[in-house]
C-alpha cells in the first residue's frame, strides 16, 4: 500500500487541494439561516411589551413586537452584518450592532433597557463592541468581538485574532514579536510561562486580551521608558470567572510506541490563583516553554517558518514535566507569586551535516554523520514580592533558583578534505554536568510629594556554576596525496576533562528623578556592573592500558576573569503638545578587564573610557499614528571561552585558543519605527529600520594547521563591523471581516569582519524573508489558514576574490477544519518546503510533504469531552534542515524528526463554579 501511495506521490496534492475546495463550498451550500432573539426591559428591570423591534442585515429587513414577557424572535434571518433597531412612544430609541455574529446560527442579543425620552428632540444610542483599542504601549483586543467555540483554548483563539500568530511549537506572536511573558489581571500566571497559559485557559473565561510592550520593572518605576522593549501578553478575566475551578485530564495512545498525558487544575479567586500541572510524552507535545519564549528550549523559530506544519524540534525526545504556581495578596500591602518546575528530557538526535570553511583559494569541507544522547533533569523555582512600604515607597524582591543535572554521548563520523588531504575520523564523547544558578533581583522606588519627583534603586545579584566531566576519543587516519607519493597518518587522542566554572555578577543602578520645567523632567543615574569567572580546567591523558590518566598541565588552567564598568549619567525628557517628545542625554563610562593565571603567571589588565551620548523622539501624529527614532550605546564584554589563556585540543579537527587580551566591544544603535493603525478597517502597519555599528568588534582570526585538515580558532578585536536591520508588518479585515490578512517581511544585512590565516577579510550576509497569511471563517463551519514564505541566505566573500554561497527555501502550507455537526469535526493540514542551494547531495526528503489530519468528537454535557483521532505526517517525510553562516563557515545541517504515526486521545475538562456565582 505504501508503495502505491509514493508512486501517486505527485498528483495526491493536487487531489487534496481539489478536495478541500469542493468541501468549501459544500458547506458554504448548507449555509444555516439564523435566529435572532432577545428581551427588553424598562429602567427597573421589567418587561416591556409592545416595543418595535426592526432587524435589518445586508440581506434583511423585518419587524417584530415585543410580548407581555419583552420578548421578540427573528427566524430564517439571512445577511449578516446585523443590526437592531428598539423604539416605543415615550421611549428613547436604542441601536444595536452585531458584526461580530457573522458566522454563528443562533444570536442571543443583549437585554435593552429602554428609559423614558426627556428631550424634544430623538436620541439615537448607538453601541458596538469595538474589537481593538490602541493605547500608549498596550493595545487591546475584546473578546466578546470575536465568535469561539465553547471548548477553545487561548491558543486556538489567539490564531483567530488579527495580529497574532501561533507557530505548531506554540510560540506566539503578536504584531510580528514574540510574547515573552503572560499575565492574568496583571499578575504573572504560572510565573509568567506563555505555554501554559496559551495550552489551560479556556477563551470563554477571557474579556479582554492585551498586548503591551514592556521595558521592565525599573523603566516603570521611573516612568521613562528607553531601551528595547519586550511583548508580554496581559488577560483579563470575565467578572464571573474571577472565581473558578478549572482543569484538564488528557491521556493517548498511538503507534510505534507513541503515548502522552498531561492533567492540570487551576483555581482562580478573585485575584488569588493556584495551578497544579503535569505531562509525560513522546510526542513533542510541551505544556511549559520553561520560560522562553520558543517552546521548551528548542531553537528559535521566525514568523516565516509558520506556513510548515511538520513537527520543528529536532531529534526524538521523552519529556516529563511538573509544576506548581500561586499568587496570593498576603495582606494589603504584600503581594506574591511563585513557581516551581521540574523538567526530565530525553532527546536523540540522528542526523547530518556538511561544513564548508571558506580559505580564500580553497575550501576546507567537512562532511559528518552523528548520533547525539542527551538526558536533562532541570528544577527551577522563582517567586516575586511586592511589598508597598507605605503610600510612597515600593519594594520588589524577586529571586529565582534552578538546578539541572545532565549527561550526553555523541558520536560522529566524518569525512574532512582539504586539497589533496583527506580525513577519515571518529569522534566520540560522554559527558556529565551539574549546574545551580540564583538570582535575585531588588528594586525600590520612593515618591516624593513633588509631582514626578523619585529615587529609583535597582540591585541584581547573580550566581551560577557549571561542573563538568568528559571522556573524549578522537581517532583519524589522515591520507597525504600533495608530495609524489601518499603517506599516511594515524592519531589518536584519548582525554579526560574535567572543568568546573563559577560566574558572579553584580548590576546597580541608582536614579534621581526631577521634574525642571513645565513638561520637562531631569534623569541623574549611576550604573554599577561587576562580573567575576573563576575557572578550574584539568585535562588528563588517559592510558588505557596502564589504566591511569597522566594531567597535561599545557592543557589545563586555573584563570581568574573580572569585568567592571562604571556609568554616570544624565538624560533630560520634554513633552512638547502631547504630541512631540524628545531626549537627550551624555554618559561617562570607564570600564576595566582584568585576568590572571595562577598555574602559568599569566596577567592581563585593559582599561578604557567610552563616552555615550543618548537621543530619541517620539512624534505622535494622532490617536492611531505615531514615529520614533531613539539611538542607544553599551558595552559587550567578551565571553570566557573567546579570552582563555590556553590551548584548547578536545577536537582536534577545530582547535580553539582564546586571548587575554581581548577588549570589551561598544556597540551603537540607532532605531526608528512607524505605527500607524485604521481601526474602522480593521488595518495595522508597522516598520522598522535599525543600523547598529561596533567598535572594537570582537571576531574570530581561523588559520588551517599545515599540512593537515584541522583549522584553528582565535580572537581579535578589529573595526568595521555594521549591520542593518529593516522590517515591516500590514494586517487588514478583507471582505466585511471574512479574511483576515497578514503581511510581513525583513531583510538583515551583515558586514561581517573575519580573519583567514591573519589576512582580513570582509564578508557580507544577507538575509531576507517574505510571508503571506491568510485566515478565512465562514459561518461557524468552516475556517482555513493559508501561508506562505519565501526566505534567502546569501553570504559573499571579498578575499582573495569574490565568492557566493545562496540558498532560497519556500514554505506553502493549507488549514482547514470543517465542523459537521454540532459534535464533530475534521481538519487537514498540508505544507510543501521547497530548499535549493544547500550543498550535501546525500540528504533525503529535502524537499518534505507534510500532511496531517485528525478528527474530533465532543460529547457529555457542555462538550466537556472529547475524543480525537489524528495522523501525523502522513507521507513519513518530517526532516529538518538548516543553514547558518558564521564567520568564513556554512554549515548546512539534516536532522532526523518525529515523522508518521497515529494516535487515538481523550480529554475531560473539569470546571467548578462557586455556587453564589451560579
Amino acid at each position: 500500500m505504501s508503495d502505491k501511495f509514493e508512486i501517486s506521490g505527485n498528483n495526491h496534492k493536487i487531489i487534496l487541494f481539489i478536495i478541500l475546495f469542493f468541501a468549501a463550498n459544500r458547506v458554504e451550500a448548507q449555509m444555516q439561516k439564523k435566529e435572532v432573539y432577545g428581551f427588553v426591559v424598562d429602567s427597573e428591570g421589567q418587561p416591556l411589551a409592545g416595543v418595535n423591534v426592526r432587524l435589518t442585515t445586508s440581506l434583511d429587513t423585518v419587524m417584530a413586537i415585543t410580548s407581555k414577557t419583552g420578548f421578540y424572535k427573528f427566524f430564517q434571518v439571512k445577511g449578516s452584518n446585523i443590526r437592531l433597531n428598539y423604539s416605543s412612544l415615550g421611549l428613547q430609541i436604542v441601536d444595536r450592532s452585531y458584526p461580530q455574529y457573522n458566522t454563528t446560527d443562533r444570536v442571543v442579543a443583549e437585554t435593552i433597557i429602554l428609559k423614558p425620552q426627556t428631550s424634544v428632540l430623538k436620541e439615537i444610542v448607538i453601541k458596538k463592541y469595538k474589537p481593538i483599542t490602541f493605547k500608549e504601549d498596550t493595545v487591546q483586543f475584546n473578546m466578546a468581538a470575536f465568535q469561539f467555540d465553547r471548548r477553545t483554548l487561548l491558543e486556538d483563539a489567539l490564531k483567530q485574532i488579527p495580529n497574532f500568530q501561533v507557530s505548531r511549537d506554540g510560540s506566539v506572536y503578536a504584531f510580528g514579536k514574540p510574547i515573552t511573558s503572560v499575565q492574568v489581571d496583571g499578575k504573572k500566571f504560572f510565573g509568567g510561562d506563555v505555554l501554559t497559559a496559551t495550552r489551560n485557559l479556556p477563551a470563554d473565561f477571557i474579556k479582554n486580551i492585551q498586548v503591551i510592550d514592556f521595558y521592565g520593572d525599573e523603566a516603570n518605576a521611573k516612568g521613562t521608558k528607553s531601551g528595547n522593549s519586550e511583548k508580554i501578553l496581559n488577560i483579563i478575566l470575565k467578572e464571573d470567572k474571577k472565581k473558578i475551578t478549572f482543569g484538564q485530564v488528557t491521556g493517548g495512545l498511538g503507534n510505534q510506541d507513541r503515548y502522552l498525558a498531561s492533567a492540570g487544575i487551576n483555581k482562580f479567586n478573585d485575584g488569588q490563583e493556584l495551578s497544579f500541572i503535569g505531562s509525560i510524552n513522546n510526542t513533542n507535545t510541551n505544556l511549559f516553554s520553561f520560560g522562553s519564549p520558543n517552546g521548551g528550549g528548542s531553537r528559535d523559530r521566525v514568523m516565516g517558518e509558520l506556513a510548515d506544519f511538520a513537527d520543528p524540534t529536532d531529534g526524538f525526545n521523552n519529556v516529563g514535566s511538573l509544576g506548581a504556581s500561586f499568587s496570593s495578596n498576603l495582606s494589603d500591602k504584600i503581594s506574591a507569586f511563585g513557581r516551581y518546575s521540574f523538567t526530565n528530557a530525553k532527546n536523540t538526535t540522528k542526523g547530518n551535516s556538511y561544513l564548508q570553511s571558506v580559505y580564500g583559494y580553497n575550501t576546507i569541507s567537512n562532511l559528518e554523520d552523528y548520533v547525539t544522547k542527551t538526558v536533562d533533569n532541570t528544577h527551577h523555582m522563582n517567586w516575586g514580592f511586592d511589598i508597598k512600604l507605605s503610600d510612597s515607597d515600593m519594594l520588589k524582591i524577586s529571586p529565582t533558583f534552578s538546578w539541572s543535572k545532565s549527561k550526553g554521548d555523541e558520536i560522529r563520523d566524518r569525512y574532512i578534505k582539504n586539497r589533496l588531504i583527506t580525513n577519515k575520523g571518529e569522534y566520540a564523547s560522554e559527558n556529565n554536568s551539574t549546574s545551580p544558578n540564583a538570582e535575585i533581583d531588588i528594586l525600590y522606588a520612593k515618591v516624593f510629594k513633588k509631582p514626578g519627583r523619585k529615587v529609583v534603586y535597582n540591585l541584581h545579584l547573580g550566581y551560577n556554576s557549571l561542573e563538568k566531566n568528559e571522556n573524549i576519543v578522537d581517532q583519524n587516519t589522515i591520507i597525504d596525496s600533495t608530495l609524489n607519493e601518499i603517506n599516511t597518518k594515524n592519531t589518536f587522542l584519548n582525554q579526560f576533562v574535567k572543568s568546573n566554572n563559577q560566574n558572579q555578577d553584580i548590576k546597580s543602578s541608582l536614579s534621581i528623578i526631577e521634574p525642571v520645567d513645565k513638561g520637562g523632567v531631569l534623569e541623574l543615574n549611576y550604573d554599577f556592573n561587576y562580573t567575576a569567572i573563576d575557572a578550574r580546567r584539568l585535562v588528563h591523558e588517559r592510558n588505557n592500558e596502564l589504566n591511569e590518566l597522566n594531567r597535561i598541565d599545557s592543557l589545563s588552567l586555573s584563570y581568574d576573569y573580572a569585568f567592571s564598568s562604571n556609568r554616570v549619567g544624565m538624560k533630560y525628557q520634554q513633552d512638547i503638545f502631547t504630541k512631540f517628545k524628545y531626549n537627550i542625554g551624555f554618559a561617562v563610562q570607564p570600564t576595566e578587564l582584568t585576568g590572571y593565571s595562577r598555574d602559568k603567571s599569566i596577567k592581563t589588565s585593559y582599561s578604557n573610557v567610552n563616552l555615550i551620548p543618548a537621543a530619541g523622539i517620539k512624534w505622535k501624529f494622532n490617536e492611531n499614528s505615531d514615529l520614533s527614532i531613539d539611538y542607544l550605546g553599551k558595552n559587550n564584554q567578551p565571553n570566557f571561552y573567546q579570552i582563555q589563556p590556553i590551548l584548547d585540543n578536545t577536537n582536534s579537527q577545530n582547535i580553539i585558543e582564546g586571548n587575554p587580551d581581548l577588549r570589551a566591544e561598544f556597540a551603537n544603535r540607532i532605531l526608528a519605527k512607524y505605527r500607524k493603525s485604521i481601526v474602522t478597517k480593521g488595518q495595522y502597519f508597522e516598520g522598522s529600520l535599525a543600523y547598529n555599528f561596533v567598535s572594537d568588534k570582537i571576531v574570530s582570526n581561523r588559520s588551517t594547521v599545515l599540512n593537515s585538515t584541522a583549522q584553528k580558532t582565535t580572537f581579535l578585536n578589529t573595526s568595521g563591523y555594521y549591520d542593518i536591520k529593516a522590517y515591516y508588518l500590514f494586517t487588514a479585515a478583507l471582505f466585511n471581516d471574512n479574511i483576515q490578512m497578514s503581511l510581513n517581511g525583513n531583510a538583515d544585512y551583515y558586514n561581517n569582519v573575519t580573519y583567514i590565516n591573519d589576512r582580513r577579510n570582509d564578508g557580507g550576509h544577507f538575509l531576507y524573508s517574505q510571508s503571506l497569511q491568510f485566515r478565512y471563517m465562514f459561518n461557524d463551519l468552516f475556517e482555513a489558514e493559508l501561508n506562505g514564505n519565501y526566505s534567502l541566505n546569501k553570504a559573499s566573500y571579498k578575499l582573495p576574490f569574490n565568492d557566493q554561497i545562496i540558498a532560497h527555501t519556500g514554505v506553502l502550507g493549507l488549514g482547514s477544519k470543517c465542523y459537521v455537526s454540532e459534535h464533530s469535526s475534521f481538519g487537514v493540514e498540508v505544507s510543501q518546503r521547497l530548499n535549493a542551494g544547500y550543498s550535501s547531495s546525500s540528504w533525503t526528503n529535502i524537499n518534505p510533504t507534510i500532511i496531517n489530519a485528525y478528527f474530533e468528537y465532543t460529547f457529555m454535557r457542555n462538550n466537556l469531552a472529547m475524543l480525537r483521532i489524528q495522523g501525523f505526517d502522513l507521507l513519513n517525510q518530517n526532516s529538518g534542515i538548516t543553514r547558518d553562516v558564521i564567520g568564513n563557515d556554512i554549515l548546512d545541517v539534516q536532522n532526523e524528526r518525529l515523522s508518521r504515526y497515529f494516535m487515538v486521545s481523550l480529554n475531560f475538562r473539569l470546571q467548578k463554579y462557586p455556587k453564589k456565582s451560579q
